[in-house]
């Protein structure tokens, strides 16, 4: 049995535990995407909470149509650095590490700062309605394909975005090519419908997949932990597959790897759901078989199911979300053997916003406090 409260080592970074705090939208930095006082708070808890790593939410990055959200964070110029630097200081005097996600919303666009067309693969609209968490849009707005300028433009901002990562002090990097956003979109049969080098057969719909991890690598350097997080659903239609199934989505983690990436991070309703066509294999089971490349796993882990998943995943790192957000001390409760609470959606609402979760506690008088 593995103990997944001991120190591990994971990709070059060595952390205290092998639990993850998942990446969680909040939309709760200033307007022009500089991180906030309330943020840095909200890190520092999860920090002191126990978990070895924390992966912030997605963070935009550049000036153009990467925004997703409004108040979303930026990683983009000095101040939205400086911002993070501070969030990355209290993280890691709390005795955690942290690596930024980098997020392009490509057609999953809600509110952008800069302008108000959405680009992406192709001029199709997402499934489903925007997220009532994070807006109050009530119909997906009509993207514009991008252009080879367009995803040149959007290479560069990764790679730029990174460049301000390491020199904010983030221990390394996760890409967000899950849930429907922009690297998704283009794995996507639904969004992708172009005709060129970047659509039609999935090495086609990888290439801008594959540039994006190359340019950040390039960025970094060798030794600077770079990885990408997976899903085939996204975040208002759950049940799409990829046609190639799963050799297609082992093909797509080989191929990220080659290019550069150090980890792949898989997201599901559950860690082991069986949802690829013509296998059996979940897709971190699928990863898992991949040799050379990391893993943290995402769905569905609770204190009753980590540690057979843990066993399961050897060397394995274990993304937590819902019940993070309901027990921010998750991982230290673990160790002392106290009970959790189960998430009350109430915390997030009208919106998301660590404002009105930290307004829920205090009417709830919960010790967890922002």
């Amino acid at each position: 049995m593995t103990n997944v409260l001991e120190s591990t080592e994971f990709t070059s970074v060595n952390l205290a535990n092998r639990f993850v705090l998942a990446p969680m939208t909040r939309t709760s930095a200033e307007a022009d995407g500089t991180p906030t006082h309330l943020m840095a708070q909200q890190y520092e808890r999860y920090a002191r909470g126990g978990f070895g790593l924390l992966i912030t939410e997605g963070t935009y990055t550049d000036n153009q149509a990467s925004q997703g959200y409004a108040n979303q964070p930026g990683l983009i110029n000095f101040e939205q650095a400086n911002g993070w630097r501070a969030i990355v200081e209290r993280v890691h005097a709390a005795g955690s590490r942290i690596f930024v996600q980098l997020m392009h919303a490509g057609a999953q666009f809600q509110a952008n700062r800069f302008t108000s067309q959405p680009l992406a693969p192709s001029a199709v609209v997402p499934k489903g309605a925007p997220l009532g968490l994070y807006g109050d849009q009530k119909e997906w707005l009509t993207p514009k394909a991008m252009t080879e300028a367009d995803i040149r433009h959007a290479i560069e901002g990764f790679r730029q975005s990174a460049r301000l990562a390491r020199e904010a002090g983030f221990d390394g990097i996760e890409l967000h090519g899950a849930n429907g956003y922009l690297l998704n979109q283009f794995l996507s049969t639904h969004f992708n419908q172009r005709d060129d080098q970047y659509g039609g057969t999935l090495a086609n719909r990888l290439r801008l997949v594959e540039e994006v991890v190359r340019a950040v690598r390039e960025e970094v350097g060798p030794d600077y932990p770079v990885g990408i997080r997976l899903s085939q659903g996204t975040v208002t239609d759950p049940d799409y597959q990829l046609p190639e199934g799963q050799a297609g989505f082992e093909q797509i983690v080989v191929a990220v790897r080659d290019a550069g990436a150090d980890f792949v991070h898989t997201t599901d309703a559950e860690v082991n759901r069986q949802a690829l066509i013509g296998g059996n294999d979940s897709l971190a089971q699928v990863v898992q078989r991949v040799p050379g490349i990391g893993l943290i796993v995402n769905g569905g882990i609770t204190e009753q199911s980590y540690q057979e998943i843990a066993n399961q995943y050897q060397g394995a790192l274990l993304a937590v979300g819902k019940k993070a957000l309901a027990n921010p001390d998750f991982v230290q409760r673990l160790k002392d053997g106290k009970a959790l609470d189960e998430l009350d959606f109430a915390m997030l609402q009208p919106k998301a916003t660590l404002a009105n979760e930290q307004a829920w506690r205090a009417r709830n008088d919960t010790t967890a406090a922002v």
